[in-house]
């Protein structure tokens, strides 16, 4: 994955590079030290381009989905049912409908995994998470489909104030 150490240990120069590439693809850029920012590159530029090669490999199909049947205030219906024993509770009614669900191929269920080794699950404000692979699938890949790499650009930014580190911005091009 890494050459550089980034004066850490393996276990968290591993996550940080995690962090630091999962929140490029969320925001869409990210200022950091150099050495980080040339690192956090070469893994994202992989990552877009394995999305790239699978955005458009898979199938659509027919799923049965069994749901709980909702009123029209948007709850649970439930029917009174008498069990074998004879006491009464409470049964939430289910319908059995179909719906056309996108299949991923195996190269892209692939493809999709080695995506979420390299990144964290995030969650939204609202604690919703959110589906990374897919943002990399459908919307950051058509995005650079007719470019050959070089998917993101480091911009220096000079030192920091503290310690007089390097920084630099590193954005998705």
């Amino acid at each position: 994955m890494a050459n550089r150490k980034l004066g850490r240990t393996t276990d968290i120069r591993k996550a940080m590079l995690k962090s630091l590439t999962t929140d490029l693809i969320m925001y869409g850029k990210i200022t950091t030290t150099e050495a980080r920012a040339k690192e956090v590159k070469s893994i994202v530029d992989s990552i877009i381009a394995l999305a790239i090669k699978e955005k458009d490999n898979f199938e659509m199909v027919d799923v049965k989905v069994v749901k709980a049947k909702l009123d029209s205030k948007g709850n649970k219906q439930t029917e009174l049912v008498k069990s074998k024993n004879g006491k009464e509770y409470l049964k939430v009614v289910k319908e059995e409908t179909t719906e056309t669900r996108q299949k991923d191929m195996p190269s892209r269920l692939n493809a999709r995994r080695k995506i979420m080794n390299s990144i964290n699950k995030v969650k939204d404000s609202e604690g919703n998470n959110i589906d990374l692979p897919s943002k990399l699938f459908n919307e950051i890949a058509p995005k650079y489909v007719d470019r050959v790499g070089g998917y993101t650009r480091i911009v220096k930014a000079g030192p920091r104030k503290g310690d007089g580190a390097e920084t630099a911005i590193l954005m998705l091009v």
